[in-house]
């Protein structure tokens, strides 16, 4: 028999909270997280919006800020919802062997020095003249800092997460896009259930929000422009939605095999039923039409959980508010359920945090356990307007009382990364 993975510990920080209740809290009120950019000016960009994290630095989860300084923006974040999981657990108290814990994150690219890049630019540019690759490389030397440069390797949250805990067993990072963290649980499960540790501390963090981030999705035309109505703008499976809202943040949770649970008396948030993963194999930017993907790995997820599509309560959909995506994951959802599937409550929590990206999969994981726990199904907000080609039930605009036993957590990354990830309702 494979080893059963559990769920001990939480940790998250996003644009609705810095904490999992507060973020728990105001996904059940359907508050919307997304405001004016103030990261930096972007006036110029077609898309004005975001949902920002505000007000928080590492100081508040007890690290100096002199330390974090130089590190990305997503990697403060992971530190904050790290140390959260990790309170939340108790773990690092009861495992004495530090190799049989690791670390596996969904993590992005760090610190994006666009100010320093784009001055290098410009002593290297001369009217009339040819790029001078000398003068580039020159003053990138005069005012290149290596500490702030290395940030930008998407494995340094995971780094440095690891040496806040001396967590000495695996140390791994993929960056799969929108699916990156929900790849990082499952591949984080699979370690646990083969025996290669006792537990895992898997996670996301990701922020887009800077120039170069806005301009790559501007010009995909990925993003809402509905820059009058920021709390507005992300209506997935609504007709008249016109993109997505670009999110920030971390969320992280602290995976361990179930008997080692039981033995140091751990609380215990749900159980990784079951992980799903597949490839497009069809475009960069497009989901396949008629949702093969999608439904590869939704089906997998089912089967390695042992389980089959009746037995799913709920789905926390990708859902991005994108004219194709939302069409095709209806799609799959109908193929996957059948003649049951406008009976299966589907809906988007990114209509209220935004996109996390790279982090998304996990924060949605983290939504999908708490629905089960407090039996309420977070609503997809902003559904005003009706989609003939989205006609499921996106519990729309309020949160809703259901008996959930078992979640689907839908994850689809630019590239054709599909995963899912089933949860549960933990049962001795």
């Amino acid at each position: 028999m494979r080893r059963r993975v559990v769920v001990t510990g939480l940790g998250m920080i996003n644009p609705l909270g810095k904490d999992v209740e507060t973020v728990w809290a105001a996904l059940r009120e359907g508050k919307s997280g997304v405001g004016n950019i103030s990261i930096f000016d972007a006036k110029n960009y077609p898309t004005k919006i975001a949902a920002e994290v505000k007000d928080w630095d590492v100081s508040q989860c007890g690290e100096d800020p002199e330390l974090w300084a130089k590190r990305g923006r997503h990697a403060r974040f992971a530190a904050g919802a790290a140390k959260q999981a990790v309170e939340s657990s108790g773990i690092l108290d009861s495992i004495t062997d530090r190799s049989r814990i690791g670390v596996y994150f969904g993590a992005g690219e760090g610190n994006q020095d666009f100010h320093n890049f784009t001055a290098m630019l410009d002593a290297a540019t001369k009217e009339g003249e040819e790029f001078n690759s000398n003068e580039f490389i020159r003053r990138g030397l005069e005012i290149l800092d290596c500490e702030v440069e290395i940030e930008q390797e998407p494995s340094m949250p995971s780094a440095h997460v690891a040496n806040m805990f001396n967590i000495q067993g695996p140390n791994l990072n993929c960056l799969t896009a929108c699916a990156a963290s929900s790849q990082a649980v499952g591949e984080a499960t699979e370690l646990i259930r083969r025996g290669d540790v006792d537990a895992m501390m898997a996670g996301g963090a990701h922020s887009m929000i800077h120039p170069f981030g806005l301009t790559g999705f501007s010009l995909l035309t990925a993003l809402s422009t509905n820059n009058d109505n920021p709390t507005g703008a992300s209506r997935p499976f609504d007709r008249l939605r016109d993109g997505f809202v670009l999110g920030e943040g971390s969320s992280v949770v602290i995976l361990e095999e179930l008997e080692h649970a039981r033995g140091r008396g751990a609380q215990i948030f749900g159980e990784v039923l079951g992980y799903g993963c597949t490839a497009d194999a069809y475009r960069i930017t497009d989901i396949h039409p008629e949702g093969r993907g999608a439904i590869g790995c939704m089906s997998a997820a089912i089967r390695d959980a042992g389980l089959n599509a009746d037995d799913v309560d709920y789905v926390n959909a990708h859902g991005t508010s994108t004219t194709v995506n939302d069409k095709v994951e209806t799609v799959a959802c109908k193929s996957v359920f059948g003649d049951r599937a406008q009976k299966v409550p589907v809906s988007s929590t990114k209509s209220m945090m935004g996109h996390l990206i790279a982090a998304a999969g996990v924060s949605e994981m983290i939504a999908c356990l708490l629905a089960i726990r407090d039996n309420c199904l977070p609503p997809t907000i902003n559904l005003e307007n009706a989609d003939p080609l989205c006609d499921l039930d996106y519990v729309a605009n309020e949160a809703r009382d259901a008996d959930l036993k078992v979640a689907l957590n839908n994850s689809f990354g630019f590239g054709g990364q599909n995963v899912t990830l089933a949860v549960g309702e933990f049962k001795a």
